[in-house]
């Protein structure tokens, strides 16, 4: 009986600690950020775009990667999500046969390990055989190939704890397998979905890799698909590669803007989750 509370202390104790050290690391993260770059974050650096001499320490700001960002994100997670929700449904019992399903499965958790720089790499080589150049179009078709194993199978996971008992309730009412899905599956499984939107999003907002060479990179915003854009990362990863400090501040500050667009979605996504969480049947 001893040793069982003693195990029980000692389980207790590491739940806490690694408890702790998340938070640790969380926080530890947003402190180092804000004090290298909260100095050198200004109104100018969000609304201007750089100017000559900008990356020697000259005046100017980050404004085209904030706004390519942005587009990057906007295009590849509604393209991400049209793709991910349909092959999350279809996953269902209902629709594919068990073994089918599980073989997509594996594809996706795959897809899902491979690191970012091999699909940029496959993307650079579609657009050298298509003759595309590196352009926004190239960036949101990359982030989204990168995104939609990470939301389908989070969305896949959501839909898997709805209970199959309100389904048949809904077919015992006279509804098709489509309506019930519809009416039923979505409607239980939406904080699960919109938690795969945002795994997905925190990933390809923060990439760097699958970018590099589809998308490009430009002091300029981006007025069509077949422009090139910069991106709060690359942004980061170029300024860090300077040896004025000034711009070695500057990119911290990149990296405060970035880290605050990703709290804002999740918190925006918690908030909405936790209000049509109110419908869903425990």
């Amino acid at each position: 009986m001893k040793k069982r509370r003693l195990e029980e202390k000692i389980f207790k104790a590491l739940m806490i600690i690694s408890l702790f050290l998340v938070f640790a690391a969380l926080a530890g993260i947003i402190l180092v950020v804000s004090v290298k770059g909260l100095s050198s974050l200004n109104l100018s650096m969000i609304i201007e775009t750089p100017k000559g001499g900008y990356y020697l320490g000259h005046e100017g700001g980050i404004a085209n990667a904030i706004v390519g960002s942005l587009y990057l994100m906007a295009g590849a997670t509604v393209l991400a999500f049209l793709i991910s929700l349909p092959v999350a449904l279809a996953l269902q019992r209902e629709y594919l046969g068990r073994r089918f399903a599980d073989f997509t499965r594996l594809v996706l958790d795959i897809l899902w390990g491979t690191p970012s720089i091999v699909y940029g790499a496959f993307g650079f080589v579609v657009m050298v055989f298509l003759g595309l150049r590196a352009s926004l179009l190239g960036g949101i078709i990359v982030l989204t190939l990168l995104m939609i194993p990470i939301m389908t199978r989070a969305m896949d996971e959501a839909i898997k704890l709805v209970p199959f008992e309100l389904k048949e309730m809904a077919y015992a009412l006279g509804t098709t397998r489509l309506e019930a899905t519809f009416a039923v599956v979505l409607k239980q499984a939406l904080p699960g979905i919109f938690t795969g939107i945002i795994l997905a999003f925190g990933r390809g907002i923060g990439d760097a890799a699958s970018i590099l060479f589809t998308a490009g990179y430009t002091d300029e915003i981006p007025k069509s698909l077949l422009d090139p854009v910069a991106s709060l990362p690359l942004a980061v990863f170029f300024q860090f590669g300077t040896p004025v400090p000034e711009v070695q501040a500057r990119a911290f500050a990149a990296a405060v803007i970035l880290l605050f667009i990703v709290m804002i979605v999740n918190i925006v996504a918690r908030l909405l989750g936790w209000k049509f969480s109110k419908n869903i049947v425990r």
